[in-house]
């Protein structure tokens, strides 16, 4: 085999893959298909839906004599030394290429939403606080460290990140996405691909599509959006990764659209993914979500018919392991029940990808490369600077933030002095070494209270933890009360526990009914209110919860979403004024629990009138974010314009530090279409940056609009520029005008496709 051309690396990889799909047999293209999860547990409590019931035992000899398409979280699904785990990894490498006449090792997978889930590694914030942070050059840098630390490890594939567009947040996986807002998610997403591929590593966008768009905001539910719903916010973060950040992977979603499940929707993973976008890459399965085929959605009568679905709609291949593409699969072939092409359609962009990985070649090389440090001081300085760009600070109405150094602190709740509240559930220790309780968390993770002691060492600082996260017992008030008393401050900090399935209070499965506090954590917080001590609520959480019951009662509060290992220091250097808070909500704070889903994109309809007692207006907007200094924005230029429903049209502004320190401003640009052949958003984010800005400085900027950015999917299905008024918007928030352009688009309608624009160009 060492002289065929698939062995030679200066062919084209087509050329070198179709000489090998040719000596194959049909058990060796399909072992090529499915992935196996060596240690994954088939009794107690899984780290992935329905493990136990999933998860079969095979004969490892027996399995991979034919091959291998991928490897399961060798990292992931047990507490193991990195070095350990690499060099165990590189055996099962050797192993599996020695099993197979073809000598072909095997693609190894791992989660990465919030950094390497591996022991040891750097917990960085969640993806909600990379929105936070409107920064996609630290969330691309971010990308890149933790790519280069999957390769350092024998890792080739990134199952991150989620550009699923937050439309219910009672949803327990609201932590794992970006926002609220499409562009916002696009943008920040996209960075992330470029990061992580710019690594070597493999992105896979998840979940396409439409998977947080589930009914009753459960997870695994069927999906009710319309198709311009779908069309116009579910799909441009998916489309833009793609085309402007390289992906090379797409998972499909576990959830059906008007009666289709995703992973057999021919229309959607082939139809548009492929030939309307030219994706040339793999499509793998959610875990389980071949199979589910037949035990949830029923569109399959046994494993051979939702193998046979998911290939024909473009499912390359299953994960986490081997149940459907195996011998099922193989034996429907047989039978004539599958097309073989179907297979060798897979198995060929399998093992382009491989070639691409330089799996197909000779010297391919399984070893580590020297000792592997997953946590060392780059990564968590790295951590550490998202962290503090992603705090918000949501209000602070008469100053009582900065805390002065010589201030009495009371800190409590049930989140300050606990190392989890800081990591969401796709974080190592959250969501693996639960299940390993004697094992520490092998990385430092500062709490709040630690953080805050340290940070102000001549302070007093007392605590009382006041309740649980989720249970309804008040016995510890008391306590709680007493200290706040005694304090000139108090500090509450409360929140979330990340967890899986019903075992924590955000996280996969763990959906709300609602969106209060979880527990008695609402009640914790009248009762040290009612001291008449000044509150300053700090949040740390997977969601945004409803405050609207505290509004101009708390001194201030600051929103963290889940900041990482390095989030302690990053809430007490806010609270003492050494971080100037620079982030921006991802996602709209609620004002009450109820009147749920709502999100800022809406049309007129979905706002505030006459017509209904209930008002969905939120108490703190998308966007919304305050600092310890003032900006003037000033100098805009941005007159009424007429321009071609193929023009563009630049807009300026200077902003100006006013203030005695420095800061960070994040300008947003928002459009209005007040008249659409379709209801429209009143108004949604179409551009955005941050300005670093010292006391006294100033910095000109200009957005440069293209009218491809107003389009949007009309009566016909079509993706439209209409002609018509248009005004854009520049604020502070989505809720807030600073300056206003107004535009007329001009000439005819345009149809346009894949090749539009998708950002607004910015110039600072």
């Amino acid at each position: 085999m060492t002289t065929a051309p698939w062995r030679d690396p200066a062919l084209p990889a087509d050329a070198r893959v179709a000489d090998l799909l040719s000596r194959m047999t049909l058990e060796e293209k399909a072992a090529q298909l499915y992935g196996v999860w060596v240690g994954a547990a088939t009794d107690g409590e899984g780290v992935a839906p329905l493990q136990r019931e999933m998860t079969a035992e095979y004969d490892w000899d027996e399995l991979i004599s034919h091959g291998l398409g991928q490897l399961t979280r060798s990292f992931g699904t047990a507490p193991v030394d990195p070095d350990v785990g690499a060099r165990a990894l590189a055996r099962a490498q050797r192993r599996i290429a020695a099993a197979n006449r073809f000598g072909i090792p095997t693609v190894a997978h791992e989660e990465c939403l919030a950094g390497f889930t591996a022991w040891r590694a750097t917990a960085y914030p969640v993806p909600l606080a990379w929105g936070a942070s409107f920064d996609p050059e630290l969330v691309e840098q971010v990308g890149r460290r933790i790519g280069r630390d999957l390769r350092a490890a024998g890792v080739h594939q990134g199952l991150a990140p989620v550009l699923d567009v937050v439309r219910d947040p009672r949803w327990g996986r609201v932590e794992e996405t970006i926002g609220e807002d499409p562009y916002l998610v696009g943008t920040i997403g996209t960075a992330y691909v470029r990061g992580l591929e710019s690594a070597g590593v493999v992105a896979t966008l998840k979940h396409f599509a439409g998977y947080a768009s589930s009914a009753g905001a459960r997870n695994l539910a069927p999906v009710r959006a319309g198709v311009r719903e779908f069309a116009d916010v579910t799909l441009p973060p998916f489309e833009m990764a793609l085309r402007e950040g390289g992906a090379r992977s797409v998972m499909a979603a576990y959830t059906e659209t008007d009666g289709v499940p995703a992973s057999a929707d021919p229309g959607l993973l082939t139809g548009l993914l492929r030939e309307e976008w030219g994706f040339t890459g793999t499509v793998v399965a959610d875990y389980f979500g071949i199979a589910f085929l037949q035990s949830l959605h029923r569109v399959a009568a046994d494993e051979a018919e939702a193998a046979h679905r998911a290939l024909a709609a473009g499912v390359d291949v299953e994960l986490p392991t081997v149940k459907c593409y195996g011998k099922p699969l193989v034996a429907a072939v047989r039978e004539g029940r599958v097309p073989e092409s179907l297979v060798d359609r897979a198995a060929r962009r399998v093992l382009l990808q491989k070639c691409e990985l330089g799996l197909l070649d000779e010297d391919w090389r399984p070893e580590p490369q020297g000792p592997l440090d997953l946590d060392p001081v780059a990564n968590r300085a790295l951590a550490g600077r998202l962290a503090q760009e992603s705090l918000v600070l949501l209000d602070n109405p008469d100053g009582l933030l900065p805390l002065a150094p010589d201030t009495r602190i009371a800190v409590v709740g049930p989140r300050a002095a606990d190392a989890l509240a800081m990591l969401g559930c796709y974080s190592f220790p959250s969501h693996v070494l639960t299940h390993h309780p004697d094992v520490p968390p092998g990385i430092e993770i500062p709490t709040v209270l630690d953080a805050l002691r340290g940070e102000l060492p001549d302070t007093k600082v007392t605590f009382a933890e006041g309740c649980g996260v989720s249970d309804p017992d008040t016995a510890g008030f008391a306590e709680a009360v007493a200290r706040a008393a005694e304090a000139d401050v108090c500090v509450a900090v409360l929140g979330d526990r990340a967890g899986l399935f019903g075992r924590g209070t955000s996280g996969e499965g763990c959906d709300a009914t609602d969106l209060r506090l979880p527990g008695a954590q609402g009640e914790l917080l009248d009762a040290l209110v009612a001291t008449g001590v000044p509150v300053v609520l700090v949040l740390l959480t997977g969601r945004p919860y409803a405050l609207g019951r505290w509004h101009g009662r708390l001194g201030a509060v600051v929103q963290a979403f889940f900041p990482g290992e390095e989030g302690g220091p990053a809430v007490a250097g806010v609270l003492s004024g050494r971080v100037n808070p620079s982030g921006r909500l991802p996602v709209s704070v609620p004002r009450l629990p109820g009147g749920q889903p709502w999100t800022y994109l809406q049309p007129p309809l979905g706002l505030a009138g006459e017509v209904s007692s209930l008002d969905p207006t939120p108490l703190y907007p998308f966007g919304h974010g305050r600092s310890y200094t003032e900006f003037a924005w000033e100098e805009f230029a941005g007159s009424a314009a007429d321009i071609g429903t193929d023009g563009s049209y630049d807009l300026s502004l200077t902003v100006r530090n006013t203030g005695d320190r420095a800061g960070t401003e994040v300008v947003q640009l928002y459009l209005h279409d007040p008249v659409a052949s379709v209801t429209r958003p009143d108004v949604r984010l179409i551009g955005y940056q941050r300005l670093d800005l010292a006391p006294g400085a100033a910095r000109r900027l200009t957005f440069r609009f293209h009218a491809d950015l107003s389009s949007f999917t009309d009566r016909t299905g079509a993706r439209v520029v209409e002609p018509g008024e248009l005004e854009l918007r520049l604020g502070p928030s989505s809720a807030e005008v600073r300056h206003r352009a107004r535009l007329r688009l001009t000439g005819p309608a345009r149809v346009v496709g894949p090749e539009r624009r998708l950002r607004c160009e910015v110039v600072a």
